[in-house]
């Protein structure tokens, strides 16, 4: 008889990967790129389809609107995940010095607090 997990804890399975390479779950932007670029193919297939009545030339464009808005949101995301990683290593480098150099003589606070009376 297998235990059942507690209702606190989310049951873990195997993780979901995408095309057998992407995994979906833990890569950080992944996820909504691919809903995004789904619903991009979805929006540019039927429009084009509504438009032109061409069945083959709309599966053409849906497959190169999922292409085309996976990556934009993909390189967005990514770009601003970059940034946010960047401003939270200075912050931490922030602190980190804070905790160092308070009430030493290499303190800068302390610095400007002397020279000033």
């Amino acid at each position: 008889m297998a235990a059942a997990p507690d209702s606190g804890e989310p049951a873990k399975g195997k993780p979901f990967k995408l095309l057998g390479i992407l995994d979906v779950e833990n890569i950080p932007c992944a996820r909504d790129s691919v809903l995004y670029g789904s619903l991009g193919s979805v929006v540019a297939g039927l429009g084009h389809f509504l438009l032109t009545s061409r069945i083959r030339r709309s599966c053409d464009v849906g497959v190169g609107g999922f292409i085309l808005v996976t990556l934009g949101c993909w390189f967005h995301c990514r770009y601003n995940y970059a940034k946010l990683r960047i401003q939270e290593r200075i912050a931490r480098d922030g602190i980190k010095n804070q905790i160092l150099y308070e009430s030493t003589h290499l303190d800068p606070e302390r610095k400007q607090s002397k020279s000033g009376s």
